[in-house]
């Protein structure tokens, strides 16, 4: 074959790969986003309990803080002794879809009851997210703190106070 007739070739062969790559882009999907596939599914694990640690009733009331860093402070007649006592906040492990929107709800001041008697109130504090926050990962780690009020020691004799609060994690 010489130039010539290989020339008509040439252009059809050319036509024919530039139709075959306009089908292909005409075909490809692009996706800058999508919502995540139905049903959603949120599971919440307790890792860590929150605990306060140490302190002394040394007059009428107060409180005692942790907050969600770990950090621990105290109001009023408390006293938090330098000892090594164990102090955390709460650490729930939530497991959902990447982009999934949480919301936390924290449930009503709850009481502890006390080994020898007596009772301490219970408000649950802010999580290191806020609410709501989005699902960035497989797992978000979700620390929550609280505050406990403290009565006179008549009120809340010495002992070791326990109990239970609801934290609701909704997916919206």
């Amino acid at each position: 074959m010489n130039n010539s007739e290989l020339m008509p070739l040439f252009r059809r062969l050319r036509i024919f790969l530039g139709v075959i790559a306009g089908i292909l882009v005409i075909c490809l999907d692009v996706h800058a986003q999508e919502k995540p596939p139905k049903p959603i599914t949120v599971a919440v694990s307790t890792v860590q309990h929150l605990s306060f640690g140490t302190f002394i009733q040394a007059g009428l009331a107060g409180t005692v803080t942790v907050d969600h860093t770990g950090f621990r402070s105290a109001t009023g007649d408390i006293i938090l002794p330098n000892m090594s006592s164990i102090v955390t906040p709460a650490l729930f492990e939530v497991t959902a879809l990447r982009g999934t929107l949480i919301t936390i709800v924290n449930g009503p001041d709850t009481s502890l009851s006390g080994s020898h008697g007596g009772t301490i109130f219970l408000r649950i504090g802010d999580s290191n997210t806020g609410s709501p926050f989005v699902v960035t990962g497989p797992t978000t780690n979700v620390f929550i703190g609280g505050t406990l009020t403290v009565a006179s020691l008549s009120a809340n004799p010495e002992g070791v106070y326990n109990g239970t609060f609801t934290v609701t994690f909704i997916q919206n």
